[in-house]
């Protein structure tokens, strides 16, 4: 099935109705009823055979449908505009009720936000918000939850020299809202891949991988993925317990922590250490796609040395292709 104008494609079973499928992909078609009394999920047919169990009549090209009440008879092209592909979702501000702000680390904080209007917001799993304060600059943020979760989710790593941070940290735990400007970034999934997926991550750019985990366990992926999140010390593998439980439960996934604790503290020497052991997994890069989230030099670095070892150009994701694009 293919989504137009996303260009998304879902695979549906003969006897599924298509907003059930979708949503094994990951899709989210916006829905209440499911059972074609609400047409949240109306679409146009635009090309292939398809069956209105309601009524049993076919579906004429042209003629509108609601995903939940349609099997698909062959391949199918729909249009459903409310369907976004990765990074498409219109940016907004809204305003965030703080529910919880508590110190996961030494220096990394798990902030848990409320939106009085939760179905008002649509974002896709790896994209990031900003916060917005009075007199400052926008501050911006991983979302570590997944799409589907009511709350969002931050890491905000605000040690006492990281003026910023530190700023954001006693504005939340000083007031009982907040202001979000969201959702950003292109480095995300608007559905499961199709390929397997390799994962890298530098210090807090674990929350955008948390998010895609999450979110990837709610659908019926089951490729190989593999995360690679390196840190400098031990201690600032701030969740690690959590990524170890999912690799022990979710079979497809593959835990692979790198930690520089060494007695040089040179962050931009560690960059080096991450991406040798990405390299010395002997992956099959002509056929993976990478999502990494890092610094700059960081990211740079890794995705230099993966294109060289095969990795084709368009199978790399970072939001820092766009945000500190090279000259």
């Amino acid at each position: 099935m293919t989504l137009r104008p996303s260009g998304l494609v879902f695979i549906a079973r003969a006897d599924e109705d298509l907003l059930s499928a979708a949503a094994r992909s990951g899709i989210a078609v916006p829905s209440a009823c499911r059972n074609g009394v609400c047409e949240l999920c109306e679409a146009t047919l635009l090309v292939g055979p398809a069956l209105n169990t309601r009524s049993q009549q076919t579906v004429s090209e042209t003629g509108r449908l609601v995903l939940c009440r349609t099997l698909a008879l062959g391949p199918l092209e729909l249009e459903i505009g409310s369907v976004m592909a990765a990074g498409e979702n219109t940016a907004r501000k809204f305003q965030a009720n703080v529910v919880d702000v508590r110190p996961i680390s030494h220096d990394v904080f798990r902030v848990e936000l409320q939106l009085p209007r939760r179905r008002e917001l649509s974002f896709h799993a790896g994209q990031y918000l900003s916060i917005i304060l009075p007199d400052t600059d926008p501050c911006y943020f991983s979302v570590a939850s997944s799409p589907l979760e009511q709350n969002l989710e931050l890491h905000i790593q605000a040690s006492p020299d990281w003026v910023s941070a530190q700023k954001v940290i006693d504005a939340i735990k000083s007031g009982s809202s907040i202001t979000l400007d969201m959702p950003h970034g292109g480095a995300c999934l608007a559905a499961a891949p199709v390929k397997p997926l390799v994962m890298v991550a530098a210090g807090t750019g674990f929350a955008q991988m948390k998010s895609m985990v999450d979110y990837l366990q709610t659908t019926d992926y089951r490729q190989p993925v593999k995360l690679f999140w390196g840190v400098r010390r031990h201690e600032d593998m701030y969740l690690r317990s959590l990524a170890q439980q999912w690799h022990e439960q979710w079979p497809p996934f593959t835990f692979l922590p790198v930690v520089g604790d060494n007695e040089d503290n040179d962050w931009s020497g560690h960059h080096d250490q991450l991406v040798r052991a990405v390299l010395a997994t002997g992956q099959d890069w002509s056929h993976v796609q990478v999502m990494a989230s890092g610094s700059p030099v960081m990211v740079y670095t890794l995705m230099d040395a993966l294109l060289a070892a095969g990795l084709p150009e368009d199978a790399f994701f970072s939001d820092v292709l766009e945000y500190a694009p090279r000259k």
